[in-house]
């Protein structure tokens, strides 16, 4: 399958474990091919090659690391609507600040989230 075949994934990417984990999850998908991680940040800061990829039909697979959806939020901003929204504190991934993310917890959430999009 082609990248542009692909559905994208953006993921948050903030200082807290739980960001990182998303973050690691979405780069591991990126790098399998289950997706094609795009950036968030260029996104929330209109960055126009960016915004446009966001806004170009394909699915979208956001990941947030807490309830705060920074993610969704910023994709929200430019009207796109992801097709699947994971929260990471539903799969008991923990917010700590200045602590790395718990592999254990990261490849549980990993496979949560292939089994919702199927793949």
């Amino acid at each position: 399958m082609k990248n542009n075949e692909l559905p994208l994934v953006y993921s948050c990417s903030g200082c807290s474990s739980a960001a990182q984990t998303a973050n690691m999850i979405a780069i591991k998908m990126d790098r399998k091919k289950i997706a094609e991680m795009s950036c968030i940040a260029g996104v929330g800061g209109d960055v126009k090659p960016l915004v446009n990829t966001a806004k170009s039909g394909r699915r979208i697979i956001a990941i947030d690391g807490c309830p705060l959806a920074c993610c969704k939020s910023c994709l929200a901003r430019h009207g796109t609507q992801p097709n699947y929204h994971f929260d990471l504190s539903k799969f008991n991934v923990p917010k700590r600040i200045g602590e790395d993310p718990d592999p254990d917890r990261l490849l549980s959430a990993y496979d949560k989230i292939l089994e919702v999009i199927g793949s």
